[in-house]
């Protein structure tokens, strides 16, 4: 027999469905996406937690007319199977394929891009408002996890939002969960209503009663009750509807029939809405509601095991060790504290490990804080999220000189997470601020001795490393101290020279084997420093060669290349030809690491290609270059 799910095309398939076909979509999708996932790897908890509140949606709203905007795409899979893209998921995150995330390029129910949290209420905002000034009458749904509300940006749209008044609904899935396990006030609210049995139990009661006016003894009595059971959900309420916002919740977001009544309740309101819906993140797939951590985004199978220990690992490990030895030393995550390595450093120091949630601007001010006591504050973040507060790494941190440490995580190429995850802009936005020294390791090792070099140094000082597994390279017991600024040679050639920063010196260094083996021998540099670069190798460079070519896994706009152009031309040198290799001016979209190498030229043999056309090899000379 055919599934149901294969009918549904579009969201307006859903509208004519009974309540016992809503629910056998349900079931077919959540099939689906435990089979299609496990195949190519993604989001798999999160969006198994979100399949009722898809259909229910979509059931009710008529999208693309109604505006339904999703926070991030870690919840939108069912979105994405609904919306015509049920025979492309086997193709989700793969190059070429359908995006993890939202991409309103992809189709036209997705509303908004976003891959980073707390996005969807100002987006819906600006819709709402939009909507308003075109004399519309469509409805605009924003969808957002309770993660989101450990955001700053999310109440910054909710205050707005009830400023203006126009109407617009938020549905706020509580799960209790984001990547890890929720922090802060809110969440420790949101998860008292979410669990009090006696709130559900005295809200219908009280609601029975109140409806038989006048109000006796039996009626105030149940009122006293439910108002003593309820005290922290009356708070999170008066939080709300003080705000501007008609609370209605909270509601099973695994009831279809439920949620499809409050929605429809929803839509009449003309003032903003807050929907509170409760699910259970891993729905229905046993394995991922007893660990939510392990199958928030799962990978592929058949992939082979890594060689050595990934860099997140490496560096917690550094981190720990040095902890140690330096009471001061703290480590600040912004809700990723198993993603930045830093779970086992949370068990061994837990007064010394502060998770803000996602709130990237305060976890540096925070930091900034910390460092003007005389604490040294080590800020784990992801390259792509630190990006949300570059305002405070220049205001709090830099201007004032304090000493805190950025450990940026996930820096270059990052694979299947697509365009809002790449962390290729680091280099050029840190370089440019004053009192920033910026350095990057070619390995595992050097990371070891950078983070010993950072943490001992005395001013704002940042590192950035990749995705995935070292080089496996030997560690050496002791740390030390790196001097600032001090590059070191590889290779020695006199056809050419590399100049690279970061992992990408392996590449290079296989490179210049392949040229070897062609006769054309070049030198090999490992920059280590971005900020400050090594004036005095970069001048005998330019003593011996009238050209070089710089390598980073970064966007070559204002990047590692353009601090040694501009560094040569300081020095006197503006003859000297700069060949900048690079990530180019442009989103990089979703494949494997190596697919984004590949297709950039930024691995070994790209690069051997790129030094073929741009200096003088036999290869090149005997095909007629120049």
């Amino acid at each position: 027999m055919p599934r149901l799910l294969d009918t549904i095309h579009q969201p307006s398939d859903l509208h004519g469905l009974d309540l016992s076909q809503l629910n056998q979509v349900a079931r077919e999708t959540r099939e689906e996406l435990v089979s299609s996932v496990s195949r190519t790897g993604g989001h798999l908890s999160s969006n198994l937690g979100t399949i009722e509140l898809a259909i229910a949606l979509h059931s009710i709203f008529d999208s693309p007319k109604d505006k339904i905007v999703w926070d991030t795409g870690h919840q939108a899979y069912p979105h994405k199977i609904l919306t015509g893209r049920l025979d492309r998921l086997d193709s989700i995150r793969q190059q070429d394929g359908i995006s993890g995330f939202l991409m309103r390029m992809e189709s036209e129910h997705d509303q908004f891009g976003a891959g980073h949290a707390s996005t969807a209420i100002s987006a819906a905002v600006g819709m709402a408002v939009a909507r308003d000034l075109r004399h519309e009458d469509n409805a605009v749904v924003a969808i957002l996890g309770d993660g989101a509300l450990t955001g700053g940006l999310a109440y910054e749209g909710i205050n707005n939002a009830g400023q203006l008044q126009t109407p617009f609904i938020v549905v706020l899935n509580d799960n209790a969960m984001s990547i890890s396990p929720n922090v802060g006030a809110i969440a420790h609210i949101l998860e008292r209503v979410r669990t009090d049995p006696r709130y559900s139990a005295a809200k219908g009661e009280v609601e029975h009663l109140l409806t038989r006016m006048p109000m006796g003894n039996t009626a105030l009595g149940a009122a006293k009750r439910f108002k003593r059971s309820v005290k922290d959900f009356m708070l999170f309420n008066v939080f709300w509807e003080e705000l501007g916002f008609i609370y209605l919740g909270p509601v099973d977001g695994h009831d279809i029939g439920r949620l499809q009544q409050v929605f429809r309740r929803a839509r009449g309101v003309r003032s903003p809405v807050l929907v509170h819906v409760y699910t259970t993140k891993g729905k229905g797939y046993d394995p991922a509601e007893a660990d939510n951590y392990k199958f928030h985004s799962v990978s592929p199978p058949g992939g082979s095991k890594p060689v050595a220990p990934n860099y997140e690992t490496v560096f917690g490990q550094t981190l720990m060790s040095i902890a140690e030895q330096d009471p001061t030393v703290v480590a600040i995550t912004a809700g990723m504290c198993g993603g930045t390595g830093l779970s086992s450093f949370a068990e061994r120091f837990p007064d010394r490990l502060f998770d803000v949630g996602i709130a990237e601007a305060h976890a540096i001010t925070f930091a900034a804080g910390l460092a003007t006591q005389g604490i040294k504050p080590v800020a784990a973040i992801y390259s792509t999220f630190l990006q949300r507060a570059y305002d405070q790494v220049i205001h709090d941190v830099c201007a004032q000189n304090l000493h805190v440490v950025f450990a940026l995580d996930r820096a270059g190429l990052v694979g299947n997470d697509g365009r809002t995850h790449q962390g290729v802009f680091d280099l050029s936005y840190l370089r440019t601020i004053p009192h920033m020294v910026l350095m990057a390791p070619k390995d595992e090792n050097e990371l070891r001795h950078m983070l010993f070099t950072a943490i001992n140094h005395d001013s704002p000082i940042a590192l950035r490393y990749p995705r995935g597994a070292g080089q496996g390279v030997p560690r050496d017991d002791a740390l030390h101290a790196i001097p600032l600024g001090e590059a070191e040679i590889l290779r020695q050639g006199g056809d050419g020279a590399l100049v690279a920063i970061g992992t990408i010196v392996h590449a290079c260094m296989e490179a210049a084997e392949l040229l070897a083996s062609e006769g054309f021998h070049l030198t090999v540099v490992n920059a280590r420093f971005v900020k400050p670069l090594d004036e005095k190798m970069l001048a005998d460079l330019a003593r011996r060669f009238d050209q070089l070519i710089t390598v980073e896994e970064n966007v070559t706009a204002g990047g590692f290349g353009s601090a040694v152009s501009e560094a040569l031309e300081r020095l006197g040198y503006p003859g000297v030809a700069v060949h900048r290799l690079g990530v180019p001016d442009r989103f990089i979209d979703h494949a494997t690491q190596s697919q984004q190498r590949q297709g950039l030229h930024l691995d070994a043999r790209g690069i051997a290609q790129e030094v073929r056309t741009r200096l003088r090899t036999p290869e090149h000379v005997s095909a007629g270059g120049a």
